[in-house]
């Protein structure tokens, strides 16, 4: 008889939010994590003495009010040190740029009234489109085909939502959905600061520049996330956030999970073409009714299930689903606090001089270089909260962009120059800081797959583009978490809706499970 009724592969925030939901539906549930510490991407790491990073993540913009609502989040311990960042577009006069509110309600600094005026129309239509696509996140993404379970009503719903804008933003919306946000900031905005900013947004985390097509599409998912009750809202946990990892690791041991860690899986058990159970380094087997893959697509079939139980034309495809990491992770200990002329330091601040230095910075990447000059987002968690780094010291945390996975030069190499480059761009708008720099650790692509298990050190699990949404995610004929194995299902940032610290993707893939396979 099996030891349990489902296995989960990976407890980080998705495996995690599969778990608690399907232990709640009544059966028995084992999380299997490979690291000491179960959270994944979110968990915080001291990275020299006495300082801390925020984890591999830095913020949350997109934890699913599912998800906060039923692991009753706030009650196992999640709280914020502030709910609504501002976001500060520095610039290396001290002249900056600061969107207060969520999504950038309102800008405060030398911007003229009719860019003032532009802009609040512009976030007005962009929050619209953002507001239609949001309630995608909570759904099974739709398949074209007959008898796959589709939802009809609430696609019916969705496309009701989408005729309530009116036929001018109906049309508008069908123009710009797939369009690339560099031509629609350039349409709408003049000032340099607050289109860099945006590009940068609607770029992070992907292999897209702003000029790229679809690109738009990535910053209405963005706006589109919700955290404490305010869409486009960006929030600090308290505790970092490794802080979201535990309160869910709380809810779900609370709820009955069992959880493992330190136990690595090698292979899944397949008996006559079903997944029955897995196979740990070190040989011991575990059995269960049903095995739930909250880790990459790719590894969960070309490693853990391999080939031999697969179709040529599934091996395939599941091979050739992107996954490009182009982000960099930089962990600064600082003896002192940094100086950006002026910038608050509770703000998240983000140098992206305009839309065409985020541009320029991507087309490095393209061919396996480092920009000249990166782009990036910047949290200095010290200066929030204690805990972080030794009294009187700081931490700060940046997510670099943009940072080629397979360097020409080298790994080594590459690294070197991306951290030189990016020490030179913040010198440029935080005079002195240099010299305040006790240690540095900068997490390139490759450095993260290491650590985290990440594919090609995407933090997707798989790319976040246009090809790769909806019911193309993780491929063409597999967005609905069941799997060609009997048995498996997937759970993990790869599938619908993607990646960030949202657990969105567990809890819907566990809700398909619950829909189709009984107790």
């Amino acid at each position: 008889m099996p030891s349990f009724d489902v296995i989960v592969i990976g407890g980080g925030t998705n495996g995690l939010a599969a778990a608690h939901r399907l232990q709640k539906s009544g059966r028995k549930v084992l999380v299997l994590e490979s690291a000491a510490v179960a959270g994944g991407a979110a968990v915080a790491q001291e990275f020299a003495p006495g300082f801390r990073t925020p984890g591999l993540a830095h913020i949350a913009n997109m934890i699913d009010g599912r998800v906060m609502a039923g692991m009753d989040l706030a009650r196992n311990g999640l709280g914020f040190v502030s709910a609504n960042l501002n976001s500060t577009a520095l610039s290396p006069n001290g002249d900056h740029l600061v969107l207060e509110g969520a999504a950038g309600a309102t800008l405060k600094g030398a911007v003229s009234d009719a860019e003032r005026k532009n802009w609040a129309a512009l976030r007005k239509q962009l929050m619209a489109f953002a507001g239609v696509l949001a309630p995608f996140k909570q759904i099974t993404a739709p398949r074209i085909a007959k008898g796959v379970g589709n939802d009809y009503f609430r696609l019916a719903k969705f496309g009701l939502g989408v005729r309530m804008l009116g036929k001018k933003d109906f049309r508008e919306f069908l123009r710009m959905i797939l369009i690339n946000v560099y031509d629609v900031l350039n349409d709408e905005l003049t000032d340099k600061r607050l289109k860099g900013l945006l590009a940068f947004d609607a770029t992070l985390g992907s292999w897209l520049g702003p000029r790229s097509p679809n690109s738009l599409i990535l910053l209405l998912n963005r706006l589109a996330g919700e955290t404490a009750g305010q869409r486009g809202a960006i929030a600090l946990p308290q505790g970092g956030m490794g802080a979201v990892a535990a309160a869910m690791v709380k809810a779900a041991t609370a709820s009955g999970v069992a959880l493992r860690t330190g136990a690595v899986v090698e292979s899944l058990i397949i008996e006559e073409d079903r997944a029955t159970g897995v196979r740990l380094v070190g040989g011991e087997e575990l059995r269960a009714s049903l095995v739930v893959s909250a880790i990459s697509p790719k590894t969960t079939f070309l490693k853990l299930v391999g080939p031999r139980h697969l179709d040529a034309g599934f091996t395939k495809r599941i091979s050739d689903q992107k996954s490009r990491g182009a982000a960099a992770k930089l962990h600064l200990a600082l003896k002192a606090a940094p100086n950006f002329m002026g910038a608050d330091l509770k703000s998240r601040l983000v140098i992206a001089p305009s839309e065409t230095e985020v541009e320029l910075a991507y087309n490095a990447v393209k061919y396996g270089e480092v920009p000249k000059r990166p782009v990036m987002e910047i949290i200095i968690p010290s200066a929030h909260e204690s805990g972080f780094a030794p009294e009187g010291q700081h931490v700060l945390s940046a997510v670099v962009q943009f940072a080629p996975h397979a360097p020409k030069a080298g790994t080594e190499a590459a690294r070197a120059e991306m951290l030189e480059n990016t020490l030179a761009m913040l010198e440029e708008h935080a005079p002195g800081i240099r010299a305040l720099v006790t240690h540095a650790e900068l997490l390139m692509p490759y450095d993260i797959e290491a650590r985290h298990g990440m594919v090609g050190g995407n933090w997707h699990h798989g790319e976040l583009s246009v090809e790769q949404m909806l019911f193309l995610r993780p491929i063409a004929g597999m967005a609905q978490y069941s799997t060609p194995i009997d048995g498996l299902w997937l759970a993990g940032a790869g599938c619908h809706p993607g990646g960030g610290i949202s657990g969105a993707s567990g809890w819907n893939a566990a809700e398909r499970i619950i829909k189709e396979v009984r107790a």
